[in-house]
């Protein structure tokens, strides 16, 4: 025997195992001390039937048996393992020299057959050709499960960044939103009321829960353009101009071009593009109209109106559910679908308002974000079309119980006697006393040289300490007050407040 060889060979079978099956004593005991000299695990069996039972209840790299035994011969043993695994190697050692058997062990697949008696030399090489097509095998195999390893885990590293790169998306997306939203204190969860409307009205309709969720992300986004609009626009209590509307009506543009160019978001851009237009097709951005506007843009056009008219805007107070419901219909066919219309009517008559109510400041800074474009400009008090807004608010919430309005008496004449510069120097100093004597109060300037002073506490003024102010010696100017309790007197806008007062 070749010992250099034995040794190569022994160094490719580590952790194999092979069994052995003769029935020659003799035979068996050589044979079996020449293969534990390869092999680190050598199982003996005298017959077949051992042989088989000894297969069944362990695993084997190579079998190596013979043909003639008691019990089961070699060829039945064979069948029965290949029965069990096609690919086990198996070699024949045998003194049987029939052609059958041979045909047979060879129609089996057996990887070698060896004739008695026995050459070790030559069972060397048919071993050395099983080893090394079990060690490649085993490589292969290693390999292909590595391989498949390797696969799932960049897959699931592809997945994770794919989820990643869509939560960084929608982490953006909604931190615009509620950056949007953030300016304008009072529309604040616009987004997601209209998401929460639009969903409703889909489900009504009966549309499945996925295209429910396709409508309700898109309501979430549609106001993502207004990132854009000033502001001053944004935010402007009075009328727009033709020019200031074109810049608001382009938000519609702008969240397209910010949502289409996410892949996960065309569907939504086409949506959030089309729900300003109106059925009848005098809407913006592209005047189509009837079923050219898709149809999720139909249902999210009336959630978004329906929102607007009960909610307070900073230029108008909201309307009760009855008359937006009853707005909405005399606009069914020219801005509305009316068979969408008929399902969102359904929905809007089980809303819930008690959040939409609670629509205020939570801090100073949100008020003064709010109330920056309601500040007289010459005395940095607040003007009177803030003051239309708090009384119309207050005819609901009741916030403020306390109105006083102090009447500057003979302003012009002073007026007249100093210059406009020596007026508006009298309203700015006196309206700075007014803040720092009567910082509980809300304070407003009307109707030029007149202030009004809200409290949510009952709270009269002295009006004489008020006269004895440094300010008014030798002025001319004197003070007087009117007190109205809001709980009884009706004041719920400015124009209510100027004819009991003018």
């Amino acid at each position: 025997m070749n010992e250099a060889q034995i040794k190569s060979i022994k160094a490719k079978t580590k952790n194999f195992s092979i069994l052995y099956v003769e029935d020659e004593k003799e035979l068996r005991e050589s044979s079996s001390k020449f293969l534990r000299k390869i092999f680190p695990y050598v199982d003996i069996a005298d017959n077949g039937q051992e042989g088989l039972e000894k297969y069944l209840q362990n695993s084997y790299d190579i079998v190596i048996t013979d043909i003639l035994m008691p019990k089961m011969n070699g060829l039945e043993l064979i069948r029965y393992i290949r029965e069990k695994n096609k690919k086990q190697e198996i070699i024949v050692i045998s003194a049987n020299t029939d052609a059958e058997n041979l045909t047979k062990a060879i129609q089996l697949e057996v990887t070698g057959y060896v004739i008695k008696p026995i050459n070790f030399d030559q069972i060397l090489r048919i071993l050395e050709q099983s080893i090394d097509k079990i060690v490649v095998f085993r490589e292969n195999k290693m390999y292909s499960t590595q391989l498949e390893s390797m696969v799932e885990e960049r897959t699931r590293t592809v997945l994770e960044l794919q989820n990643q790169l869509v939560e960084n998306y929608e982490q953006t997306i909604y931190s615009l939103v509620e950056m949007i939203e953030e300016r304008d204190t009072y529309t604040g969860g616009h987004s997601k009321r209209v998401a929460s409307y639009s969903r409703d009205i889909a489900k009504e309709i009966g549309m499945s829960q996925e295209e429910c969720q396709l409508i309700y992300q898109a309501g979430i986004l549609h106001d993502v353009g207004k990132i854009t609009t000033p502001d001053s626009i944004l935010l402007k209590p009075g009328k727009l101009t033709q020019q200031e509307c074109s810049l608001v009506q382009a938000h519609v543009l702008t969240g397209y071009k910010i949502l289409s160019k996410v892949p996960m978001y065309h569907e939504l851009a086409k949506i959030v593009h089309a729900h300003h237009e109106h059925y009848d097709g005098s809407g913006y951005p592209n005047g189509i109209k009837g079923e050219e506007i898709p149809f999720y843009s139909r249902i999210m056009m009336i959630a978004d109106a329906f929102d607007a008219m009960t909610t307070c805007r900073i230029y108008k107070t909201k309307k009760s559910v009855g008359d937006a419901i009853e707005e909405l219909n005399e606009l069914s066919g020219t801005w509305f679908d009316p068979q969408i219309l008929k399902s969102a009517i359904k929905v809007f008559k089980e809303v819930n308002f008690d959040e939409i109510l609670k629509q205020e400041p939570h801090s100073y800074i949100d008020e003064e974000r709010f109330t920056y474009f309601f500040k007289d400009t010459l005395t940095n008090v607040y003007n009177q079309y803030y003051l239309n807004f708090i009384l119309q608010r207050n005819a609901d919430k009741k916030s403020f119980s306390c109105l006083n309005i102090l009447y500057l008496r003979n302003f012009t004449s002073f007026n007249n006697k100093y210059g406009w510069r020596g007026g508006d120097k009298f309203l700015y100093d006196f309206a700075a006393y007014l803040q720092k004597e009567f910082s509980d109060f809300r304070i407003f300037r009307i109707f030029g040289d007149d202030f009004v002073l809200l409290s949510k506490t009952y709270q009269t003024l002295d009006v004489e300490k008020i006269n004895n102010f440094d300010l008014f010696k030798d002025s001319g100017i004197y003070c007087e007050f009117k007190y109205y309790d809001l709980s009884t007197d009706n004041i719920n806008n400015y124009e209510e407040l100027q004819e009991k007062n003018y």
